[in-house]
């Protein structure tokens, strides 16, 4: 998953990517069946589970100016942009999944 923030002109803000793998485990219990020279250890899932919601946060710092002695920000709407894509093998050969894009503000 890539996350990407850009200001109205066009510049990039923010960017990262998050990946999620299938563990090599025996299904019952949380210890790794399989892994770097066969290595016992427990696991953490961070894999996308079928019809089930993964929330993901963000914390996106926003360009700054400093008057009068108040921090206010230089930017304050931006487009976020977030990208879902399956890797075949290598990072380089991505199938794109799912894209969306929204206008996110600190206005109210």
């Amino acid at each position: 998953m890539e996350v990407t923030a850009k200001s109205k002109d066009g510049k990039e803000l923010y960017r990262t990517e998050r990946h999620y793998h299938t563990q090599a485990t025996t299904c019952r219990d949380e210890k790794m069946a399989y892994g770097a020279q066969n290595k016992t250890s427990y696991v953490r899932d961070t894999s996308l589970q079928p019809y089930q919601t993964k929330a993901e946060s963000f914390e996106i710092f926003l360009p700054y100016e400093t008057k009068d002695g108040v921090n206010t920000p230089s930017v304050r709407t931006v487009d976020l942009t977030v990208e879902l894509n399956y890797e075949v093998q290598n990072p380089d050969n991505k199938i794109p999944i799912y894209k969306f894009t929204r206008e996110v503000t600190l206005d109210r």
